[in-house]
């Protein structure tokens, strides 16, 4: 049977990589919504299906009705959302929880991702260790020199890129802190059956799973999960796979539990004033902007996709209303994300 026959018998299929963040999260995302995916490890003997994509990233989803191909896993997890409705959905049945879910899955995709680019090119020991094995997963024809050539080629051209996204010595204890800050958080809450929004996984949590799966294996990070963050680490091996899992949303009026609450707090310290620098940034034409976090400054490279990221998250806001709005704004107030997700950038 050929690919394609497979896509259209129903089937999704998932190309990604184990080292992408991304692709764990939307792995795992399919895997406790228990929709019939095959994971297709992206190798340079598969690479020429998808290479007409623009962007070209990994997780690519083929689906099986049509046999189209689809990038970006959040808007992948929403549209799988629409297309199995009631299928073990991980967004919280309330309004104002689904908003605050969205707000912490941004965060790991657009904040805790830099802690998961520097650790892995930072360090020497995680250089070696990451670009081996990325090369080992896309390159599995490769023996000897060639590997190493290889995976060197590959650690070059991503450490090239570590100014770019922030990953620099400068910002290095403001990424580092904040790492620190969410484990203790997690490490709080998290467990086979203990999640931010009930007892059931939402987007938010796998958004965070999905960064915290590499941290959770570059040697770096991994000691430091290991010693801080035993049973976080136990958590994230947990939640690769969590079909079994059965579990409760929140009611609408329960209060968040503590860990909850304190990745907003986080989210208001780290994540929302940098979205506001880099949006004013883009809005006067500059092509780097420099803020001040956790007391420290902070400088980086404009993203015009991180704009949309601010606006988008004002509009789901800005979409709720009447009581979930009331609770949300209360909870939003209180962790310190208000105003930066209701006053415009200047």
């Amino acid at each position: 049977m050929s690919d394609n026959v497979a896509a259209s018998a129903g089937r999704y299929r998932l190309f990604g990589g184990l080292g992408s963040p991304y692709s764990n999260k939307l792995r795992a995302i399919m895997r406790y919504r228990r929709i019939p995916h095959d994971w297709i490890l992206r190798t340079a003997r598969n690479r020429a299906e998808t290479e007409h994509l623009r962007p070209n990233l990994v997780p690519i989803l083929q689906y099986p009705d049509d046999g189209s191909y689809h990038i970006d896993s959040t808007p992948l997890a929403y549209e799988l959302e629409a297309r199995h409705p009631g299928q073990r959905s991980i967004i919280p049945d309330d309004p104002g929880h689904a908003f605050l879910c969205h707000l912490l899955e941004d965060m790991a995709d657009e904040w805790l991702t830099k802690a998961m680019f520097h650790y892995r090119w930072a360090y020497a020991p995680d250089i070696e260790y990451a670009s081996l094995w990325i090369a080992d997963d896309a390159f599995p024809d490769c023996r000897g020199a060639e590997r190493q050539a290889m995976a060197r080629q590959f650690a070059e051209r991503q450490i090239s890129r570590m100014p770019l996204v922030g990953c620099t010595p400068e910002n290095a204890p403001i990424i580092e802190a904040s790492f620190h800050r969410i484990l203790a958080l997690l490490e709080s809450r998290v467990g086979v059956y203990d999640y931010l929004f009930g007892s059931r996984p939402s987007l938010a949590d796998f958004g965070i799973f999905g960064q915290l799966k590499p941290l959770a294996t570059d040697p770096t990070p991994m000691a430091i999960m290991r010693r801080e963050a035993m049973r976080t680490e136990s958590w994230v091996r947990q939640l690769d796979d969590a079909s079994g899992i059965e579990g409760e949303w929140l009611a609408a009026d329960e209060d968040l539990p503590d860990a909850t609450m304190g990745l907003l707090r986080v989210t208001a310290d780290c994540y929302l004033p940098f979205l506001l620098a880099n949006a004013a940034a883009a809005g006067r034409g500059e092509q780097t902007f420099t803020t001040e976090l956790l007391g420290q400054p902070y400088g980086q490279a404009t993203f015009g996709y991180q704009v949309k990221c601010l606006a988008e998250l004002r509009r789901r806001l800005a979409a709720l209303s009447g009581e979930p709005l009331a609770r949300t704004r209360g909870v939003l107030e209180q962790a310190g994300c208000w105003q930066a997700l209701t006053e415009e950038s200047k």
